[in-house]
């Protein structure tokens, strides 16, 4: 364990990253729009969303704080905050513009760099690496449903 690991701040600046993250949801939820769009089979009820995303984000901040507390600041805790970045940008994008072939690239942005943060992450903590899985898995979901929505109403959009 490094010297000037400070457990404390250190949760406390993975915790914040990642709640201020998660507010986009707030900002720029799906709406009416949304809802009168074709929808790809398997979209999961409205309330999935919440509930996933936020036991998602513990774990995100848990394996960051993990990180942090094995290997410093360095290029991992970059890789997770470039992927925080394309995280909190995709709402705005696909809910906010309402463009979805937009969402769709940094969907697919994020993904890309999820996978090497996973792998980084993996490199130094194989438990944060785990926390990852289901953000991983969650994406490709999310990549899937983002594509679903684009080519089923493509001619309306």
């Amino acid at each position: 364990m490094r010297e000037s690991f400070n457990a404390t701040r250190a949760a406390l600046v993975c915790g914040i990253a990642v709640a201020l993250v998660s507010l986009t949801g707030a900002v720029f939820p799906p709406g009416a729009w949304y809802e009168q769009l074709n929808q790809p089979a398997g979209t999961p009820p409205d309330i999935a969303f919440p509930i996933a995303w936020t036991l998602l984000y513990i774990g995100m901040a848990v394996a960051a704080w993990r990180v942090w507390r094995a290997a410093g600041i360095g290029r991992a805790l970059a890789l997770f905050a470039a992927q925080l970045l394309l995280n909190a940008l995709w709402m705005p994008v696909a809910f906010g513009a309402h463009a979805l072939v937009w969402a769709l690239i940094v969907i697919v942005a994020l993904w890309l760099v999820l996978a090497a943060t996973f792998a980084a992450f993996w490199r130094i903590d194989r438990l944060a690496g785990a926390l990852l899985v289901p953000y991983l898995a969650w994406v490709s979901y999310a990549v899937y449903l983002n594509a679903g929505l684009l080519l089923l109403n493509w001619g309306s959009l």
